[in-house]
């Protein structure tokens, strides 16, 4: 009830509240209602991402993929890992990274210990726009959390952690 009312306030402090966004004020119970706010809130925030780096050319996983990459450069990834780690679990991570490497922005190649297995790399023109690409995504998120203060964050942080727990 208290991660419901939490959101609740929190998208009537933006913009309007569930009721109003999604035209409707029946739920079966304050769960449902929980459910369907953390949803469209998650929507929400991912189209504003997806905003953000629309000028960059590239994708809310794509982001995820370079971010990914970046944190073990210089050393590779595998298709696997990548796959592992990404937040969007239904993600196809080896078509995110055929596109990558379209742009250059990642290098793939087979292992050389093993040949089935393949390699990737951040590339220099990768962490460029990787870099642009997180000073947009740090504009949005202060944009988006303007009117929190650490302590909401920390307590909304520790709700959505127990969601999932």
């Amino acid at each position: 009830m208290l991660l419901t009312v939490w959101l609740s306030m929190i998208l009537m402090r933006i913009y309007m509240n569930l009721e109003q966004e999604i035209k409707q004020n029946n739920f079966d119970n304050e769960q449902q209602k929980a459910h369907i706010n953390i949803l469209y809130t998650a929507s929400w925030v991912s189209l504003r991402s997806a905003k953000m780096l629309k000028p960059l050319n590239i994708s809310i996983q794509q982001f995820n993929i370079l971010r990914i990459l970046r944190g073990l450069h210089p050393k590779p990834a595998t298709v696997k890992l990548l796959t592992e780690r990404m937040i969007d679990k239904t993600s196809n991570a080896s078509r995110l990274v055929e596109k990558l490497k379209q742009k250059g922005l990642v290098e793939r190649e087979a292992s050389i210990g093993d040949r089935r297995c393949v390699e990737v790399r951040i590339t220099p023109m990768g962490l460029k726009v990787l870099e642009q690409a997180s000073q947009l995504m740090r504009k949005s998120i202060e944009q988006t959390f303007a009117g929190f203060s650490d302590k909401e964050a920390v307590e909304l942080n520790h709700l959505l952690d127990k969601l999932r727990g």
